[in-house]
């Protein structure tokens, strides 16, 4: 069965990819596609965008869709980024802007800075929807640290590692990142 991937994120692809890399499903990259318009993504919850993405892609082409939406929640800032974790720093920002941005906000507070990252994995086919939820614990740390993954990778260390998500390989993340525990999950619905 052939599903579209609604994201033009090349680091959550390779990821996709990777979880998927067992099954008989063709993960389709969005790139493949051509230029697509930009999905607003303005929902409350990463449920609410996941499905948001999934539907608009599945609408363009009439194939079914996987689609995620994730971000991270720092307990000292109340929950956020949140849902905002890619334009935290403002529309068109970096990753690199997004991770100064928290830092600096973090500066005002004692260590350790305890945090998650959340992602909502979802599945779209025009009438059934399955979604899944990933969690990763873990802290923010001040220096930046690896040179993998994206976001707010090189700084956040999960719980029970000396090493940032950006110093781990895609393989080594797959096996404990939110987004490959919400991907796994979905995975083991759709293959039963």
């Amino acid at each position: 069965m052939k599903l579209i991937f609604a994201s033009e994120n090349k680091g959550k692809l390779k990821e996709v990819l990777q979880i998927f890399s067992d099954t008989n499903f063709e993960i389709i990259a969005l790139s493949e596609f051509g230029e697509i318009q930009e999905i607003i993504e303005d929902g409350e919850t990463y449920y609410d965008n996941a499905l948001i993405k999934a539907k608009f892609i599945f609408d363009l082409y009439g194939t079914p869709t996987i689609a995620d939406d994730s971000g991270l929640s720092v307990e000292q800032l109340g929950g956020k980024p949140g849902v905002h974790s890619a334009r935290f720093a403002g529309e068109n920002c970096t990753f690199s802007d997004n991770n100064k941005k928290l830092k600096k906000e973090l500066s005002v507070f004692p260590k350790p800075h305890n945090a998650k990252f959340i992602s909502c994995a979802l599945f779209y086919d025009g009438s059934k929807i399955i979604s899944e939820i990933g969690e990763l614990p873990g802290q923010i740390i001040n220096e930046f640290r690896g040179s993998h993954g994206f976001g707010y990778d090189p700084i956040f260390v999960p719980d029970g590692f000396n090493t940032t998500l950006g110093e781990m390989s895609v393989e080594e993340k797959n096996k404990i990142s939110h987004r490959a525990i919400s991907f796994s999950k979905l995975k083991n619905k759709l293959i039963s």
